[in-house]
């Protein structure tokens, strides 16, 4: 099998530490030292193109810049990577949010993928005007989505439900193709909702058997359903020439944390009501407790899977750290138990896609699981980045 690679864009802002921020932590709060310029995105979203990733992620909340508005300056910018556009159901009316699609989808065709972002901190989405508790979010992101859904295949809606209520809701042009969903959601109300809609069911880098465990759970709600459904993962990575390079690097992203910042970051963190992130916490949660945190190889929970980005980030806090061989390896693994797409990243994000480009990419070539041409030269045209073996 092949699997579909996608990178992970920063707009809340970039280093070469781990920039806290994401689910949980207060706006404003994430410290960044380049600014998430378009200038600076558009070289990301260039390079992920030329390496022949298939898309590039960008976050949805309060913590960083808008994903649609982003995505569109940044189509220009691109010929043929997509834009996995994270958004909120239910912040705009489900009749808006399918025709900012469909008009995307018209200048950019097939281009413009979204990612279903119910929201797991109710602080957050009283922000926005959003009074409504989890379980209610997923109950309208459900007919949110049938509407969306209804609009996308040309029909004449009249939907008045518990949330969603439109009268007559139409598109005067229908995308083609229509946008591919991806949906993520570990609480046992947010199972049904991803079978019944998702494309792509998405989770965040937990050990490969909790993975297993979880994508076993979504494709039987998907076969109750009369559906068969894609799987994603999202994580960052460190790779490098040598599984001790690689290590030394997650030790420096170690050592530029203190005690304090950790602990108002996992505070912040504790608020969230998502059962992702709550899952994502407890695997540091004893290196925390005992103090282990300091020493970069006690966070590692699998083989090559790292703990250490959760500490001070919310959503994805798991990385692939090794070199290019085994994070190919752990690749592989987790494509072995029904991983279709990956979605990466790094610090800095520029810095880490060349790495990841260059030395784990050629080995997915090699051994079949990774199909896309690239454009680039040979990796010795990039100084700043080793030998890819």
């Amino acid at each position: 099998m092949s699997v579909t690679l996608h990178w992970f864009l920063p707009t809340y802002g970039d280093s070469r530490h781990i920039v806290g921020g994401g689910h949980g932590i207060p706006a404003g709060a994430a410290h960044s030292d380049r600014d998430a310029s378009i200038d600076y995105l558009a070289s990301i979203v260039r390079s992920a193109e030329t390496f022949g990733f298939t898309g590039a992620l960008i976050p949805t909340g309060a913590w960083c810049e808008d994903a649609f508005i982003t995505a569109a300056l940044l189509a220009r910018e691109t010929t043929s990577l997509a834009f996995l556009v994270a958004f909120r159901p239910g912040l705009v009316s489900p009749t808006l949010s399918a025709q900012m699609a469909a008009t995307f989808a018209r200048h950019a065709p097939g281009r413009i993928l979204l990612n279903v972002v119910v929201g797991g901190e109710a602080h957050e989405q009283r922000a926005f005007g959003d009074h409504l508790e989890k379980d209610a979010r997923y109950q309208r992101a459900d007919e949110f989505l049938d509407v969306v859904r209804r609009l996308w295949a040309g029909e004449t809606v009249t939907h008045r439900g518990e949330h969603v209520d439109v009268e007559s809701a139409s598109l005067a042009l229908p995308p083609t193709p229509v946008p591919p969903l991806y949906f993520g959601g570990s609480s046992a109300a947010a199972g049904p909702v991803a079978a019944r809609h998702a494309d792509v069911y998405l989770t965040w880098g937990e050990p490969p058997e909790a993975v297993r465990k979880k994508i076993d759970w979504i494709r039987s709600l998907g076969e109750e359903q009369g559906r068969k459904l894609r799987f994603g993962i999202r994580l960052h990575t460190i790779s490098r020439d040598t599984s001790e390079e690689a290590w030394a690097q997650a030790g420096r992203l170690i050592a530029a944390l203190d005690e304090d910042t950790v602990r108002n970051a996992q505070a912040g963190l504790a608020r969230s009501q998502s059962e992702g992130q709550r899952r994502m916490l407890a695997l540091h949660e004893a290196n925390r407790a005992n103090g282990s945190w300091t020493d970069a190889h006690s966070l590692e929970i699998a083989p090559n899977l790292w703990a250490g980005v959760g500490l001070v980030r919310g959503g994805a806090g798991t990385a692939l750290v090794g070199s290019h061989t085994e994070v190919a390896d752990r690749i592989a693994d987790y494509a072995a138990i029904g991983i279709d797409e990956f979605i990466f990243s790094g610090y800095p994000h520029l810095e880490e896609l060349y790495w990841f480009g260059e030395g784990v990419v050629p080995i997915l070539r090699k051994r079949g699981l990774f199909g896309a041409a690239a454009d680039l030269a040979a990796p010795a045209s990039i100084p700043f980045v080793g030998s890819a073996r």
